[in-house]
């Protein structure tokens, strides 16, 4: 047996750690001890998640601009000073996800804070009736706004013998990742039809492989429901002539009777290269969060959503930005408005302060 005494981790460590940074650790401990501030200031930091979509949709730019701008980090310089107008001390995170299902099954199970979503699967969650009959309602859901229109798009090859959604059966056809507001209309689109997955190759996937497998003539058309222009269909356009089926007979008629959250549309010109404009069909996007967050933050949250600087970055940030607007933040939502939002709606005389009704 050697000499060496027994092995002493911490002392050994402490040998062999530089005398610097035992100066610096010692320098530091006794600022922090002098800034009783710095442990308020950790303590007001919260994070707050936000829901988006694939990064070929919409969601993903608008919910990172949106996240971006509710953000206030503590030590920003003030918003009239060219700083952060969020919310003081908030981070909210734009997470992807594959759409408003995944989005508002995450809400409900406080596994994100808030989301975008469609209309009507935010209607449909909230009094647990259409996909939520047998899922599971979500009695907490509350809606902070509508944003904008999202449009139906269902893209062809250009020399497509496809004209109507009739037309489809047989064909390879994605209808939208699982776990997608894509998916839910485009099954409720085809029943409209006539037609259901049995009667087409159905495929579920996300619209930017769906968008490649089109180019190589593996898919014959794919659904996606978006705002325009959709990057995956840009992108698509840009390499090979496309066209997108128009909703414009009575089949468009029936379901506008029926669905109340389906609205009429247009596809603009310009929206994709070598594209007429094409009527279509619509759905509000809207952002939503849980009854459980305090009516503090989201008022915060709703008066940064709707400030100037970041009506600014939305319009500068993508197409669709410069549709979301303060006059049409109420429209089209059929479940509960967040108390918090709710106070801001008042201040901002969209809602009567007596009975809380929308103007």
């Amino acid at each position: 047996m050697d000499g060496d005494p027994p092995f002493d981790s911490t002392h050994d460590a402490r040998k062999a750690m530089p005398f610097a940074y035992v100066l610096l650790c010692a320098l530091l401990a006794a600022v922090l001890g002098l800034l009783p501030a710095a442990g308020a200031i950790a303590q007001e930091l919260r994070f707050f998640r936000l829901g988006t979509g694939t990064t070929g949709g919409t969601y993903f730019p608008i919910g990172g601009i949106i996240a971006g701008a509710i953000s206030g980090p503590p030590g920003s310089p003030p918003c009239e000073l060219g700083g952060s107008c969020g919310v003081p001390g908030l981070i909210a995170v734009a997470q992807a996800s594959s759409g408003s299902v995944e989005n508002v099954n995450a809400v409900r199970d406080g596994l994100m804070e808030s989301a975008l979503t469609q209309a009507d699967i935010a209607y449909w969650a909230y009094t647990g009736t259409g996909l939520y009959a047998e899922n599971g309602a979500a009695p907490d859901l509350r809606a902070i706004a509508h944003l904008y229109n999202e449009l139906v798009h269902v893209v062809v090859p250009a020399d497509s013998p496809v004209e109507t959604v009739a037309d489809l059966r047989g064909l390879r056809v994605s209808l939208g990742d699982e776990g997608s507001g894509t998916l839910i209309d485009a099954r409720i689109i085809l029943e409209a039809y006539g037609l259901s997955e049995d009667d087409i190759e159905a495929v579920h996937m996300q619209p930017e492989p769906s968008s490649d497998a089109v180019m190589r003539g593996e898919l014959d058309a794919f659904v996606f429901v978006g705002g325009a222009p959709l990057l995956a269909v840009a992108d698509l356009a840009r390499r090979i002539p496309i066209r997108l089926i128009p909703f414009d007979d009575d089949v468009t008629e029936q379901l506008l009777d029926e669905l109340p959250f389906f609205t009429r549309a247009a596809i603009p010109e310009n929206a994709y290269e070598g594209v007429e404009p094409v009527p279509t069909l619509a759905v509000g996007a809207i952002l939503v969060t849980s009854g459980d967050i305090d009516e503090e933050t989201v008022y915060g949250i709703t008066r940064a959503l709707w400030h100037p600087t970041t009506r600014t970055l939305l319009a500068n940030g993508h197409p669709r930005g410069s549709d979301i607007q303060l006059a049409n933040a109420l429209r089209g939502i059929a479940l509960p408005i967040h108390s918090g939002a709710l106070r801001f709606y008042r201040e901002a005389g969209l809602v009567n302060a007596e009975d809380a009704s929308v103007h």
